[in-house]
């Protein structure tokens, strides 16, 4: 199922071990409040889960270096989805036009 997301949370976690095997996470949003997602992000050497769907949220694990690029995306693409497939979630815009600025 794919769930517009209208709202996010950021959380960053300190220590050598970061939270969770995770250094930093973005909580996803429906138009009701409803958590829909959660990306995890990893340092190098932290273990990976693999991505999952649980009770309509969707788990994503990424590399600590796509942070930047990732709140990029939620702070300035709009709509903005996401969905779970092929064993993956996946964070998505819809089809824009080339060239269509900010």
């Amino acid at each position: 199922m794919t769930v517009k997301i209208e709202k996010y949370h950021i959380l960053f976690y300190g220590g050598p071990e970061g939270y969770a095997s995770s250094r930093s996470m973005i909580l996803l949003y429906d138009d009701e409040g409803r958590m829909s997602a959660c990306l995890r992000f990893c340092d190098a050497g932290m273990i990976y889960e693999n991505d999952s769907e649980k009770e309509g949220v969707v788990y994503m694990h990424l590399p600590s270096h796509m942070f930047s690029s990732v709140v990029d995306v939620i702070r300035n693409e709009e709509p903005l989805y996401v969905y779970f497939a092929f064993g993956r979630g996946f964070l998505s815009t819809s089809m824009e036009p080339v060239g269509e600025g900010e």
